[in-house]
């Protein structure tokens, strides 16, 4: 089991925005208005540690909309923070 000190710190809502706004920079024009409500409600879902939203916004986006399930998985940030909330339990 982990420490207090491995778990994500106040800012962690913070850092899943930034994350979030860097994602959809670098994706541009290119997402339908379904993969951006699909990233939004990912976004709502990390933002509140909402493990089991998390979990099926992710299995959402993959099954669906593939080609966006890759495009987060390279993206540094946004990979960091999903795997930090997978480490964390949330």
């Amino acid at each position: 089991m982990s420490d207090e000190k491995d778990r994500p710190s106040g800012d962690q809502p913070e850092r899943v925005n930034r994350a979030f706004d860097a994602l959809h920079e670098s994706l541009g024009d290119r997402p339908t208005d379904e993969e951006r409500d699909r990233l939004a409600k990912l976004r709502e879902a990390a933002t509140a540690g909402d493990a089991a939203g998390m979990r099926a916004r992710l299995a959402e986006v993959k099954e669906q909309h593939g080609w966006l399930y890759d495009e987060m998985a390279r993206h540094p940030e946004v990979a960091t923070l999903v795997n930090e909330l997978a480490l964390w339990g949330f």
